[in-house]
C-alpha cells in the first residue's frame, strides 16, 4: 500500500489539532483525509461507507469520547486499524485503549516522523 493512497478519518475536538495533524498526514504523502470534531461524528462519518484505511482519533473529545468512538466501530469493524493520539500517556489509560481495540498509540506533542513511523508500523506502507 502506498501512502498517498490513504483514506484518513482523523477524530479530534481541537480545531488546531485537527490542522496539525492534517499538515502532518499531508506533509507525509496522505492526500484523502477527512476530519471530525468528536466520536460521534466520527462515527456517523464511518457509517456513511467511505473505506477508510485508518482512523485517528484523540481520547478527550466532548459528545462522544474517543475511547467510546473505538468500542463503537470497533461493532462493525474488526480490522480497521486505529490509533489514539492523545496528551494521555498513562500506562493505565495505554492499557484501556489497548484493550478496547486501539492498534497503536501517539501522545501529544509528537512530531511528523513519529506518527509516519505509526502509521507505516501499522499499515505496511511506504
Amino acid at each position: 500500500m502506498n501512502i498517498s493512497s490513504l483514506k484518513v478519518l482523523v477524530a479530534d475536538d481541537s480545531k488546531t489539532m485537527l490542522r496539525i495533524i492534517k499538515n502532518t498526514l499531508s506533509r507525509i504523502g496522505v492526500k484523502d483525509i477527512d476530519l471530525v470534531e468528536n466520536g460521534l461524528e466520527g462515527l456517523e462519518k464511518y457509517k456513511q461507507g467511505k473505506p477508510y484505511d485508518i482512523i485517528l482519533t484523540d481520547w478527550n473529545m466532548p459528545i462522544m469520547n474517543g475511547y467510546e468512538f473505538v468500542i463503537e466501530i470497533r461493532k462493525f469493524n474488526q480490522d480497521i486499524p486505529i490509533v489514539m493520539i492523545t496528551t494521555e500517556g498513562g500506562k493505565a489509560e495505554v492499557i484501556k485503549a489497548l484493550k478496547a481495540g486501539v492498534n497503536n498509540y501517539v501522545v501529544k506533542p509528537f512530531t511528523p516522523q513519529v506518527l509516519k513511523a505509526k502509521l507505516e508500523g501499522i499499515l505496511s506502507i511506504s
